[in-house]
């Protein structure tokens, strides 16, 4: 029974300990991303119309090249755009969002996800980048057709 007792305590210390540890990559070399503004853009209030576009700049601050699988996003009203050769180390580059805010009268979140060779903080499997706002109904009425006689 005591052995038992000593063994769970063992166990628990070691689980404990390797929780508390800040989570550090596999590879030290790998490539990681560091976004130069964030990985999170407001756009505040914008008019509904025009699609929407922000530019996350970012580089590469591992010491091996960085490959963009696939970018894709939590709607089909956000479209991302990704490099798709290597990004070396210590180079910049950049992932264009586009938002279509047709339609979409109100306000908004939505999540991209980057699938890579990257570290990625926390355990994730994949590196997430957001968008938020409010879109807002065009205050100018459409134009309508002059009527046919």
């Amino acid at each position: 029974m005591k052995r038992l007792f000593v063994t769970l305590l063992c166990t628990a210390v070691t689980a404990l300990s390797a929780y508390a540890q800040d989570a550090k990559p596999a590879n030290p070399n790998a490539p990681q991303f560091k976004f130069k503004n964030g990985d999170t853009y407001d756009f505040g209030t914008i008019k509904e119309g025009p699609v929407a576009e922000h530019i996350f700049e970012f580089t590469n601050v591992g010491k091996e090249p960085l490959i963009i699988q696939n970018a894709s996003a939590s709607c089909g009203c956000t479209t991302p755009e990704w490099p798709k050769e290597p990004i070396l180390p210590g180079k910049k580059s950049k992932i264009t969002v586009r938002y279509n805010t047709q339609g979409r009268v109100s306000p908004f979140t939505k999540d991209i996800y980057i699938q890579s060779n990257a570290y990625v903080p926390d355990g994730k499997e994949r590196y997430e980048l957001h968008i938020k706002g409010t879109v807002v109904a065009d205050a100018k009425p459409a134009e309508k057709a002059p009527a046919k006689n």
